[in-house]
């Protein structure tokens, strides 16, 4: 009954929070040390190209984290990429990702090991395995992404690296393009959460 408390109540704090409406707990549960949450969080990505290699950067993503759980989940606003050059933007929204149809990409996944990562998380950086799902233009997949966590300051530090392949979420790249452009993007997840505020959080 706890688990599930639990994760009713992770799914409805995740959904109010990446929606940007604020946070809401359920009635009994103290939370505060365990959650961690960021709406600045740093997403970029990279491919090698003949013609032109392919890099953005986004430094608005939403990202909560429930160590006693185990659960996180990102929501990354897809037109926030920025590209160094202005018409590879415009290219990316309107015709790769769709960006006014499918406005964000999401990731929600559960840590192996949840209870050991959690218990060591305070002396050393953890190296850890994250399993979930990865929803980008319309199209979801189940992925696994390693990465690591570490406390600093205060902070619940992210960091991922990844690779994504575009023909698997629907994305479309041209044919005259086609061959020279690599078939997997090089995605970098690195960010700081802060600990959820006890005045967030409903107490007995």
């Amino acid at each position: 009954m706890t688990e599930f408390l639990l994760s009713a109540c992770f799914r409805r704090w995740l959904l109010l929070v990446l929606a940007g409406l604020g946070v809401a707990a359920c009635p009994g549960t103290a939370w505060a040390q365990a959650k961690y949450m960021t709406r600045v969080g740093y997403v970029s990505f990279f491919s090698a190209s003949i013609l032109e290699d392919i890099e953005a950067k986004n430094n608005k993503v939403a990202a909560v984290v429930d160590l006693s759980a185990g659960q996180l989940a990102f929501s990354v606003p897809v037109h926030e990429f920025q590209f160094k050059r202005t018409l590879m933007q415009e290219h990316f929204n309107e015709n790769y990702m769709e960006s006014e149809k499918y406005p964000k990409a999401t990731f929600s996944g559960q840590l192996a090991n949840p209870a050991q990562v959690a218990k060591q998380l305070a002396t050393a950086t953890q190296n850890v395995e994250v399993e979930g799902n990865l929803t980008m233009h319309g199209v979801t997949h189940k992925v696994v992404v390693s990465g690591t966590l570490q406390l600093r300051d205060g902070q619940l530090v992210i960091f991922a690296y990844f690779n994504v392949a575009p023909a698997d979420y629907n994305i479309d790249i041209p044919l005259l393009v086609r061959e020279h452009i690599a078939k997997s993007v090089s995605v970098r997840v690195s960010m700081a959460c802060d600990v959820v505020s006890p005045a967030l959080v409903s107490q007995p």
